[in-house]
């Protein structure tokens, strides 16, 4: 990484996140906000709530950005970085605009955004840029400054990512009981899509089917493997599998689900298998509910050794990754040619969104890209 310090012509850092419900009162409201203009019936979004009652109605991700958020703050301070960090969520308070509205308002006119979604795909990268967009939109309306806003590059093969989750699977093997640590499988997990969201990211001519969103998946699943078989001597196997689906039943979604898979590889007779939650960015309800609840019975149910490894979370190696890709997104305004990092096979992906990239079903404005 750059020892390069100079953020300008940046005056501000924005972390955009999702946001999640903070107390029972606040879920349904909350997935209200998700699925707004979807038409979803009151009585099914308490229904999908029942994962966060289980948890006292709160979702980790609020506390998980605000130990992101000390750790970038603690991470310029001390590499002498000078800019303020803010936070928004899309979804829940803080919410976006209300961020947008106070740093306009404190004189910042230039800002970096930082998404918690390290892939391509229309709902972790054009819908957050959509959700800029109106924010901006309703600065203007009020009459007050609209500032630039520059969303930094997908991070999914950044070093300072990916070896906090090397990291965690080495630990989760070794977790394993002895007899069953050299033989276990890797199922590399994600959030499912539709396959037409999929085949649409990145944009798809360049990927094929699938597009950026599983070629990305599949290339960090594929560097953590080889990281892990070079520091434990054992080539293991290891598959992308997804989890999380909440769409139609008639509608395509990646598969196959984590569930699916753990019955599959102890029926093929694997003996102990690590989920490693590589498309997500913290421990979230979907990985607290889905990996650590649901697939975890699953696997107790079959009689099958399962050990779930971290996410990369307030790691200061993330926290370091960030200032290199603001320092090195800062170097390419000022008309300079800064070092990318990247680790894999596609490396350092666009740092501006082209037309066509990952549309939406309808278009809808979209700030930080070509179109």
């Amino acid at each position: 990484m750059s020892d390069v310090r100079d953020a300008t012509p940046y005056d501000a850092l924005l972390l955009l996140s999702f946001g999640g419900p903070e107390g029972p009162d606040d879920v349904v409201p909350f997935l209200r906000n998700v699925t707004h203009g979807r038409g979803i019936p009151e009585e099914r979004l308490k229904e999908v709530g029942q994962h966060y009652y289980l948890f006292d109605g709160i979702s980790p991700i609020n506390a998980q950005n605000r130990d992101l958020l000390a750790a970038l703050r603690a991470d310029f301070a001390e590499h002498g970085v000078e800019l303020p960090v803010f936070w928004g969520n899309r979804n829940w308070s803080p919410y976006l605009p209300d961020t947008l509205r106070g740093m306009a308002k404190e004189g910042h006119r230039r800002i970096a955004v930082l998404a918690t979604s390290a892939y391509a795909s229309y709902s972790g990268c054009r819908q957050y840029r959509e959700n800029l967009a109106d924010a901006l939109a309703a600065l203007q309306t009020e009459g007050l400054p609209v500032p630039r806003v520059d969303k930094l590059r997908h991070y999914f093969n950044h070093p300072g990512f990916l070896e906090p989750m090397i990291d965690g699977v080495l630990a989760s093997l070794a977790d394993l009981p002895e007899e069953v640590r050299d033989g276990a499988e890797i199922a590399f997990t994600t959030h499912s899509i539709p396959d037409a969201a999929a085949d649409t990211s990145g944009p798809r001519e360049v990927h094929g089917d699938g597009g950026a969103y599983v070629a990305q998946h599949l290339d960090t699943a594929r560097v953590i493997a080889d990281a892990v078989r070079e520091r434990t001597g054992v080539d293991r196997p290891w598959s992308l599998v997804y989890q999380s689906r909440s769409g139609s039943p008639h509608i395509p979604w990646l598969e196959p689900d984590i569930c699916d898979h753990l019955e599959e590889r102890h029926a093929a007779g694997a003996p102990a298998v690590v989920m490693a939650p590589i498309g997500f960015v913290s421990d979230h309800m979907e990985v607290r509910y889905d990996l650590d609840t649901e697939a975890t019975a699953k696997a107790a149910e079959l009689g099958l050794p399962v050990r779930r490894s971290a996410t990369v979370g307030a790691d200061p190696r993330f926290a370091a990754a960030v200032r290199d890709l603001l320092l090195e997104r800062a170097a390419t305004e000022r008309g300079e040619h800064p070092a990318r990092c990247a680790l894999g096979a596609l490396g350092p992906s666009h740092d501006v969104c082209p037309v066509g990239c990952c549309p939406a079903r309808s278009p809808r404005p979209a700030a930080a890209g070509m179109d």
